[in-house]
């Protein structure tokens, strides 16, 4: 029986992804949880960017919201929202920018807007927020969320933040834009997307996971990695910060 759950298998396996980087764009719930137990794990020098302004935000306990006053104590500096994404993000200076989502579809192209018609939506989501700036903007895209048919669809209700596109090089002639989505962290494995064609290929599964059981939850046919990998389950460190430091009371882990 695993003695974690399948939040903090995917909390765990997203701080380790952030081992080689130095800036991060990072907003509220588990990509928060994953970029500060990357902080205190994999990349003691992480620099944390919240959309409010804060850069090098280096906070003493979990956020509650990109608001919460505890982001100011320690940050390198604090700035307006505009100057944050105008002098940090639009400069190319994001190593990676880290979203949830509520749909992806197979070239990592998300919907934060709308589930169903955007005129007469079933669910109106929160909206793009400053996630279309980072999809576009940062050097690469982490993204993370649970595995569901209601999530990965093959045809989003609504593009809010650009992925791959089409695939291929639809992105590329865009412009000179970031790389776009290059893993995507799920509670049963983690996806890297094609070089050629860009594709959501699933690279690692999770223990006690299965090919078939991933695919039950991805509304199109699922590619899978000639080497399919294993993930390492949490060590006994992270589950400590993380049940300890970061998230005491279990909001964000179970």
């Amino acid at each position: 029986m695993k003695d974690y759950t399948a939040s903090e298998m995917m909390i765990a396996a997203s701080a380790r992804e952030l081992a080689d980087v130095r800036v991060v764009f990072v907003g509220i719930g588990l990509p928060n949880v994953a970029c500060n137990l990357a902080q205190r794990t994999v990349a003691p020098h992480l620099e944390l960017v919240y959309e409010a302004g804060v850069y090098g935000a280096r906070p003493g306990r979990l956020p509650l919201s990109i608001g919460d006053p505890c982001l100011v104590t320690g940050a390198t500096s604090v700035v307006p929202m505009p100057h944050l994404f105008q002098y940090y993000l639009q400069a190319g200076r994001i190593d990676v920018g880290f979203l949830g989502v509520a749909q992806i579809d197979r070239y990592g192209n998300l919907n934060t807007t709308v589930i169903g018609p955007y005129q007469q939506p079933k669910v109106r989501l929160p909206g793009s927020g400053g996630g279309c700036d980072i999809a576009l903007l940062a050097r690469r895209v982490l993204v993370i969320t649970r595995l569901s048919r209601r999530t990965f669809v093959e045809q989003l209700d609504f593009v809010t933040s650009p992925g791959h596109l089409t695939g291929g090089d639809a992105r590329g002639r865009l412009g000179d834009y970031g790389q776009g989505p290059t893993v995507l962290i799920t509670d049963m494995g983690i996806f890297r997307f094609d070089a050629e064609t860009r594709e959501m290929t699933l690279t690692s599964l999770h223990p006690e996971c299965t090919v078939a059981g991933v695919q039950e939850q991805v509304g199109w046919e699922l590619r899978v990695a000639e080497e399919l990998a294993t993930t390492g389950p949490p060590t006994a460190e992270e589950l400590r910060i993380m049940r300890e430091e970061l998230d005491p009371g279990g909001r964000h882990r179970k």
